[in-house]
């Protein structure tokens, strides 16, 4: 089954990279747009799935992230502000400029719910709600790292060390490291992931350059991504729109932190939340569920 058979791919040059996305077909206007991001070690197809069962409700954009999948890969700077959220942030306003949509919701799961986080920050008057997925505030993780989740989220200090470490342990065997994180946090196995999802994300992941890539992405999620935050903190600057927290009951995220407390602290508007039966990848576990949830709390807007 072509599963984005409704979609039309295209190519944006934007912010100054090139962003692969599929695009729902037909004009915008007569649907509410909703931009789906994906997170690590994935690409937009993390949703094929779930927009099948939203493409009739929706216009949908489901971008690859700079650094995945089919959009530019560069190399990172010194600071990585080339990596940074704010600047994956941008490009997602970027591009939903070119297809002329002012006002959307964002969902974003994984490294694209941060990318969601700091685009509601930035840029409120664009968001009309915001869903994350098995998140909490980038900010307070850190914050709250002890043993326990050091050895959960180990890839978060891996992936962060100086180039070209990781890049090199990660190139000797990059289709055991993508396996391995496809069927952790809690799935149990990748039994939940459609097998021409799992030949994009081998096809994508499995090169240098993304290698590289994904590793400048969480090397400024621990510089200055933490920079931008504590700098919104301080200046008091929250969420603007109501924001729903999905979460897997079998994930670290679960087990470790409070996400409903953690992102009402950094929200001005209502914050809603609920746990899944899944572990980590919740849109590709539970399809049909996240799809209703989905649309019930973006119908609102």
């Amino acid at each position: 089954m072509n599963w984005f058979e409704d979609f039309a791919p295209r190519r944006f040059e934007v912010n100054g990279v090139q962003l692969f996305a599929r695009v729902s077909r037909g004009a915008p206007g007569k649907r509410p747009a909703l931009l789906l991001l994906h997170g690590f070690p994935q690409t937009h197809a993390l949703w094929q799935r779930v927009a099948q069962h939203l493409v009739n409700d929706f216009y949908l954009v489901l971008p690859d992230l700079r650094g995945y999948g089919d959009s530019s890969k560069y190399p990172g700077l010194a600071d990585h502000s080339n990596y940074s959220k704010r600047a994956m942030a941008q490009d997602m306003v970027a591009l939903m400029d070119v297809l002329g949509l002012d006002r959307f919701g964002v969902c974003g799961h994984d490294r694209g719910g941060r990318v969601a986080h700091r685009l509601a920050l930035d840029h409120p008057a664009r968001v009309s709600r915001l869903c994350v997925i098995d998140i909490a505030p980038t900010l307070d993780m850190y914050d709250a790292t002890d043993f326990e989740f050091a050895r959960a989220y180990y890839h978060w200090f891996h992936l962060i060390q100086p180039a070209p470490l990781p890049e090199l342990m990660i190139g000797g065997n990059s289709l055991a490291y993508l396996h391995h994180k496809l069927g952790g946090w809690g799935t149990g196995g990748m039994d939940h992931i459609e097998p021409a999802a799992l030949a994009e994300y081998e096809r994508c992941f499995c090169q240098p350059e993304t290698i590289h890539a994904v590793c400048e992405d969480y090397r400024a999620s621990a510089g200055i991504d933490l920079e931008h935050d504590r700098q919104s903190r301080s200046q008091g600057q929250k969420i603007a729109c109501d924001t729903l927290v999905l979460w897997g009951e079998r994930g670290v995220v679960h087990k470790m932190f409070q996400p409903v407390a953690l992102w009402q602290a950094q929200c001005a508007g209502v914050v809603s939340g609920q746990v899944l039966a899944a572990g980590h990848f919740i849109p590709e576990e539970l399809p049909q569920e996240t799809a209703r949830t989905l649309r019930d709390f973006f119908a609102a807007t």
